[in-house]
């Protein structure tokens, strides 16, 4: 990663090119709605120059579960906006195809104005379209300029030949030499990589900062419980597990670990273009938190198997989730084989457990009913199919809080405090 940016900004310096941006909007996608809000403001932080493209969505393996992932991310739009000074509303639903293609040539006619005049636009008709706003919408699409239907697919295709082009699948997505950067959670990391190549405009700091996250004892802790759904084989779970378990003790609230199998060994595709992402973007998180990460031995397959058999007889023992937590390390962190008797016995001893007594559990199936009783239940239930996916419920009638992904730990802890009562 370090090379590549280095390389890159050697390339634009001896070309005397700006610093260039390529954001890739999706109208139907609400994290769109939310990163395109972002734009004016960074045009103004920064000495960059910006591309809009008018995307469309990825109906291929990428996205699994197209119709789940709609309704996630409305909620999660809705419950992380005010905290980066966005806007999404609570009533926001899925748009009509008409709709979407109304906003679809506005914006395609807009970018080939300026960007100001994109993000302008964008922002005006995504509050329209997504507050459900259907006159407003109307009226913005009959007095602005719009491009043919023709116009709109050619260029729809070439954003999806250059997004793909360049290594990627997804809407609200910012492209900057070399690197993707998913919406406003991860602008952190390109602010932070404008600042150190001083395209800072000013000393503000990070505008996007990503929340912190609050982990002090709470009131009526005793009354919620904190699920989390994590898999021996995800890079994401790897990174944030322990501080799962971190903040359920430090705050009280009682934990309820949950495992369900790795996605590929549940029939689920990962393209190769995925799972590139996928481990880059960890590894960036990973830096960006302190936490170790990069030393991989993909524990695909038997090595999961054999750690999930140990699973019920770990929690016998009282030591699951740390069972857990020295498999995701060992595999994603410190490069050992955990396929290997040596690696699991490491494994297994560190967790605390005697490798003389669980030896004899090893390829036992008793777990296979629970994961995927937690599998249904993460699907059922909680409307999410990756992990880790979290569930908070409590205090009394206080609706449960799903939510999806190792950047949510900030919500899940500011809701349990404001559900502590601090």
């Amino acid at each position: 990663m370090r090379a590549s940016r280095h390389l890159h900004e050697l390339a634009r310096r001896l070309l005397g090119a700006p610093h260039r941006i390529h954001y890739f909007h999706q109208v139907e996608d609400p994290y769109s709605h939310l990163a395109v809000q972002t734009l004016a403001s960074l045009c103004e932080r920064y000495s960059i120059e910006l591309s809009a493209h008018v995307a469309s969505p990825d109906t291929g393996p990428n996205q699994p579960e197209p119709e789940l992932l709609a309704a996630l991310a409305r909620r999660d739009c809705h419950a992380i906006a005010p905290r980066y000074g966005l806007e999404f509303p609570a009533t926001g639903e899925e748009p009509s195809r008409e709709q979407v293609r109304a906003v679809q040539r506005a914006l395609v006619a807009a970018a080939n104005e300026d960007t100001d005049a994109f993000a302008k636009r964008a922002v005006a008709l995504g509050t329209a379209l997504w507050s459900g706003d259907g006159g407003s919408l109307k009226a913005q699409c009959e007095t602005q300029p719009v491009a043919s239907d023709e116009e709109t697919e050619r260029a729809i295709h070439e954003a999806r030949r250059l997004r793909t082009k360049r290594g990627h699948y997804s809407g609200a997505m910012f492209h900057y030499a070399g690197e993707w950067y998913w919406g406003v959670d991860r602008l952190h990391h390109l602010e932070r990589r404008f600042t150190e190549l001083g395209a800072a405009r000013d000393d503000a700091g990070i505008r996007y900062r990503r929340p912190d996250i609050p982990m002090a004892p709470v009131a009526r802790a005793s009354e919620m419980t904190l699920e989390i759904f994590p898999s021996l084989r995800s890079p994401y779970t790897a990174i944030c597990f322990e501080r799962v378990l971190e903040l359920a003790e430090r705050t009280g609230v009682g934990l309820l670990v949950r495992p369900v199998l790795p996605m590929v060994m549940r029939g689920v595709p990962a393209p190769f273009a995925k799972g590139k992402y996928i481990m880059f973007d960890t590894a960036r998180e990973a830096e960006a938190m302190g936490m170790s990460f990069g030393r991989v031995l993909d524990p695909i397959g038997e090595p999961v198997r054999r750690g999930y058999s140990l699973w019920p007889l770990a929690c016998e023992r009282g030591c699951g989730p740390t069972l857990l937590a020295s498999f995701l390390r060992a595999a994603f962190a410190e490069g050992i084989d955990t396929g290997t008797e040596a690696g699991l016995r490491h494994v297994v001893e560190r967790a605390g457990l005697s490798w003389d007594e669980v030896a004899e559990h090893l390829g036992d199936t008793a777990w296979e009913a629970e994961l995927e009783e937690n599998r249904l239940a993460m699907l059922g239930e909680l409307g999410q199919w990756g992990v880790p996916s979290f569930r908070l419920t409590g205090p009394g009638d206080e609706p449960p809080l799903c939510t999806w992904g190792q950047d949510r730990l900030w919500l899940l802890a500011r809701e349990i405090s404001r559900r502590g009562g601090d």
